[in-house]
């Protein structure tokens, strides 16, 4: 296993690690503020002012014609990111974080299986065998016991 390969599952399992705090933190926000959209809101604000941060600092804007060279669906990415965060928050406290999260996984996984199968978004085309699909259901069967 080559050290870039496992400085990214670590970089991943620690946005994992993040998620999970994530959802319960804006769900206790929207109780302050008033409803889980606006927790997500906020939490968009705070997640923008950080990175823009770091974008200035590592002297990254784009230019005009970086920014219109882009296909029409990578500006979705914000939407999706609104969705995926307002919905957890809105369901941690009805699932609990342990659900939630094995919900909120076994949706990226069968998603991501179809992604990986047609090379979506110009990813590469990655074989779908039979232990990938194993793999997303056990993740299926970990949320269905998660609420036994």
């Amino acid at each position: 296993m080559s050290t870039n390969y496992l400085l990214a599952l670590i970089a991943a399992a620690i946005g994992g690690a993040c998620i999970s705090a994530q959802a319960p933190i804006n769900a206790r926000l929207g109780g302050h503020l008033g409803g889980t959209v606006t927790a997500a809101t906020v939490s968009f604000l705070v997640g923008f002012l950080v990175l823009a941060a770091l974008t200035l600092l590592r002297g990254g804007v784009p230019s005009a014609a970086q920014v219109a060279s882009a296909p029409w669906w990578a500006w979705v990415g914000g939407a999706l990111g609104a969705l995926y965060v307002w919905s957890a928050a809105w369901s941690v406290g009805t699932l609990g974080v342990v659900t939630m999260v094995a919900a909120l996984v076994f949706g990226q996984l069968v998603a991501a299986l179809a992604f990986d199968a047609v090379g979506a978004f110009g990813m590469a085309v990655r074989e779908i065998g039979w232990t990938r699909i194993a793999a997303v259901g056990l993740v299926g069967a970990g949320l269905v016991l998660s609420r036994l």
